[in-house]
């Protein structure tokens, strides 16, 4: 399963690398299930990669950005896609976006393999369920060192900002660069100490990938009530979360936000 989803990663990369920052890459067709604007970019990584299941023989239910649920047959298991994590990115030529893929057992985050790959430079971050998190066959794991945090304020809400105004006052650098998933690789590797999204946009197909590789890169991920990130797969399920690279930074944090701890 871990190698069908890195295939699907490479061809889609292979697919829409020349469309990056061109004009037809914007092109809208309709709305997708998630009710964003479905970009043609999108649409031609979506079908690349369902394409790539079909191709594989795998029976299980496609989650998908722009599709919604894509029924390939009536084995167990549901993969969780996101073709292009950063379509604005993609979009404006910025290089930073990339194809996220999680498979699950279950219809909740019970997630057993992942693959992102970096759409501008092919980096493909990966990891399988107990046995830890690699980038290009190198194993990756959290760091902490000087408060380098991760957070997405796009749009948030006063409550929002308000609520991360201590975190914005003690951190040393802050960064975002417009895709969640491979933001969260990142941390994963080791590049932030944190990575903060509370907002309450995030779809699981933004997540599930990044949500293993965080787990077995040796990071914590919650949810804004203090409980271990979960949920279900349902395109419309809208999620926060905070990442942490040890106990003693998701207090910290955690203890700034005003959030009681629930792990």
């Amino acid at each position: 399963m871990l190698d069908i989803l890195k295939d699907a990663c490479i061809r889609v990369r292979e697919s829409v690398k020349d469309m990056i920052g061109m004009k037809e890459a914007g092109e809208a067709l309709g709305r997708g299930a998630g009710g964003d604007i479905s970009r043609k970019i999108d649409i031609v990584a979506e079908n690349v990669a369902i394409n790539t299941f079909k191709e594989a023989g795998l029976r299980c239910t496609v989650i998908a950005e722009e599709a919604g649920e894509v029924r390939l047959g009536d084995d167990d298991g549901y993969i969780i896609l996101d073709a292009i994590d950063g379509t604005t990115n993609a979009i404006r030529g910025f290089p930073f976006t990339c194809c996220s893929i999680a498979y699950s057992s279950g219809y909740r985050f019970d997630i057993k393999y992942s693959a992102i790959i970096d759409l501008i430079n092919g980096d493909m971050y990966y990891s399988s369920k107990n046995n830890g998190a690699y980038l290009n066959g190198k194993r990756i794991n959290v760091k902490a060192s000087s408060y380098i945090i991760g957070i997405n304020l796009s749009g948030a809400s006063n409550r929002v900002i308000d609520m991360v105004k201590p975190i914005l006052n003690k951190s040393n650098h802050l960064r975002h660069l417009g895709a969640n998933a491979l933001e969260l690789c990142f941390f994963a590797n080791g590049l932030m100490d944190a990575y903060i999204d509370l907002r309450g946009k995030l779809r699981v197909t933004d997540l599930a990938a990044a949500y293993l590789i965080v787990n077995e890169a040796g990071g914590i991920i919650i949810n804004e009530d203090g409980s271990m990130l979960d949920a279900s797969l349902s395109i419309n399920e809208r999620l926060s979360f905070i990442a942490a690279a040890n106990r003693s930074i998701l207090e910290e944090i955690a203890d700034d936000l005003n959030i009681r701890l629930k792990i």
